[in-house]
Parts: structure tokens; C-alpha cells; sequence
């Protein structure tokens, strides 16, 4: 049996942590990061930056016509697939570089799937560009916009794209050697990118959510009930956050079968807060 490195913080038992995984080391948190990229969305809709329903061309060398809005891409109504074009292999988002981005958006009128507004996709194709948007609206890098108007109010410090490599903890592979990870940093970093400890994640899941340090949560989060939640996944990582009234968990395991993640998250919370979860 593969024993895989598992992190559980919540607020019904102490930390649970097996295999060789620790809470104060980075790990790949996928696309728990889009959570965080809505949240410097809404911090500068509030803050008379720019305005949700502002159209994408007007940051971005988007055609217009698209219809599609900063709310769209935050909420994944945009009409816009899963992925980019031409994502594969490996390492798949190793080349989806800010050159490449742009020029998948002067076509994006060839890739919506539905008019904007009228279906939910998720999309991390639509998370890159609403990063990036962001970042021209500003004239802004994403880190630290992030740094601005999420991580600094919140007193949190182990949240990066790029952290030192020596306090990286990833996947091992073959023979116990380190698995190497995605290239996460580039254009798709606003929308799975960000590295951060276990025990920083949990305090931008209780922070935004339970406390509400920053106000409302924000649309990345998504609803099964009370539950608001978010998971992420790379090659070599899974997480689950979510909280309800009753409490709240994180899971995280060096692993990319998000799936199981997301079971043994959900299976605790029901052993805990009962069948509503």
C-alpha cells in the first residue's frame, strides 16, 4: 500500500499529520489559489479600481463582442472552456507564458462554448485571464497585489509562487527522489500557481470565511449547502478547503488524485457535523 503524506487541520481534532508531511512547509495548493485571486478582485471593485462588470477588453487585447466581464470569469460564466489551447504533456502549463495568454485572447471569441452569463464552466483558462486583467488594471505584478489586498490585512506570510526551495515539500518519486512539480509560475499562476504552508491555508480558509476578516467571501467559493468550499490539484498535490456554520477543515496530501482528497475531506465533516455536510 502507497502511504501518502497527509495534512488535516480542522476545528474538530488536532492536526493529523502522517507519512511525512508538515504543516510548516510549502506545498502546491492548485487551484485553492483562484479563491485568492477573486479576493484582489473584490478588494479593488470595492476600493473604485475597476467595477465587476467591467468588460474584459478594456484590461486585456480581448475582441469585443464576448460579452464577458470580470464577474463572469470570477463566477465561471464566461462561456470559456476548462483549459487553454494547447495544454498537455508533463509539465503541462510550462510554456503558458504572458505572450502566449495574450494571444490566446485576441482569439477568444473562437473558443466560448455558450454566450456569457447563460452556463457555469469552470475554467482555469478564465481564472489566467481574470489574473491578468487585474494586473494591467493596475499596472501591478499578481504577487503583490496579493500581498496588497489579502495577505498583508490578514497578517499571513507563507503564501508564495516561488518559495525557497529548501522549504518546499513535494511528492516523491522513484527511488525517494523529490517529484519534480508543475511550472505553475507563469500566466496560469492566478489560477492554480500559488505555493503556501498547511497552516497558512487554513487561516485564509478561516480568515475569509469563518471570521470574515475581509468581508463576504468571495465567487470563486463554491456552495453544497452551508459548505463553502474549494479544491485544487496539481501532479503531485491535492487539497480541499471548506467550512460551514459547524466548523471547518483543510486537507492536503501529496498526491493528484484530488478525488480521494475530497472524500476523506468531506467523510470527516460528515463524522463530525453529521449528513448536512
Amino acid at each position: 500500500m502507497i502511504r501518502v503524506p497527509t495534512c488535516i487541520l480542522s476545528s474538530f481534532q488536532a492536526p493529523q499529520v502522517s507519512h511525512g508531511h508538515d504543516p510548516d512547509l510549502f506545498v502546491q495548493i492548485g487551484s485553492l489559489t483562484k479563491p485568492l485571486t477573486a479576493t484582489v478582485l473584490t478588494a479593488l471593485a470595492d476600493d473604485g479600481v475597476l467595477s465587476l462588470d467591467d468588460p474584459l477588453e478594456l484590461f486585456l487585447p480581448a475582441p469585443s463582442g464576448t460579452g464577458i466581464t470580470l464577474r463572469h470569469l470570477a463566477e465561471h460564466t464566461s462561456g470559456l472552456p476548462r483549459l487553454p489551447p494547447g495544454i498537455s504533456g508533463r509539465d503541462p502549463y510550462a510554456a503558458f507564458d504572458a505572450d502566449t495568454l495574450n494571444s490566446v485572447a485576441r482569439h477568444l471569441d473562437t473558443l466560448v462554448t455558450a454566450p456569457a452569463g447563460t452556463a457555469e464552466e469552470y475554467s482555469n483558462l478564465g481564472y489566467a485571464l481574470l489574473g491578468a486583467a487585474l494586473t494591467a488594471a493596475t499596472r501591478t505584478p499578481y504577487e503583490e497585489l496579493l500581498h496588497r489586498h489579502v495577505l498583508a490585512p490578514l497578517g499571513i506570510t507563507d503564501v508564495a509562487a516561488d518559495p525557497p526551495s529548501g522549504r518546499r515539500l513535494c511528492r516523491q518519486g522513484l527511488f525517494g527522489r523529490p517529484h519534480r512539480p508543475w511550472t505553475v509560475d507563469g500566466a496560469i499562476l492566478p489560477a492554480g500557481g500559488l505555493w503556501a504552508t498547511p497552516r497558512a491555508t487554513a487561516r485564509l480558509l478561516t480568515d475569509l470565511l469563518v471570521d470574515r476578516r475581509l468581508g463576504e467571501p468571495a465567487p470563486a467559493w463554491q456552495k453544497a449547502g452551508s459548505l463553502l468550499w474549494h479544491n485544487g490539484a496539481t501532479g503531485g498535490a491535492s487539497v480541499f478547503a471548506g467550512a460551514s456554520p459547524q466548523g471547518w477543515i483543510l486537507v492536503h496530501r501529496l498526491s493528484g488524485r484530488s478525488a480521494v482528497t475530497d472524500k476523506m475531506a468531506l467523510d470527516t465533516l460528515r463524522l463530525f457535523i453529521g449528513p448536512r455536510a
